[in-house]
């Protein structure tokens, strides 16, 4: 069971975290529930990466390195 997380589709934002358009919002958002119903947890941080991670500000080798770091946040 999951708890259902803060989707502001008219400010662009997921748990407070700002997304430049509704497209990337929506393709985060979309990833984030189908990885809920396998057991992840999403926090500020972890949406931080993802968005890093869709912007193609990080790579997927750093997007990996960096969501061990923070799986335990």
């Amino acid at each position: 069971m999951f708890k259902p997380i803060q989707i502001d589709r008219k400010n662009l934002t997921i748990m407070g975290v700002p997304f430049p358009d509704l497209e990337m919002l929506e393709r985060a958002a979309n990833a984030i529930g189908s990885n809920m119903y396998e057991g992840f947890h999403p926090t500020e941080s972890k949406i931080l990466l993802i968005r890093e991670y869709l912007m193609n500000k990080i790579t997927f080798s750093q997007f990996i390195e960096a969501a061990k770091d923070v799986a335990h946040v």
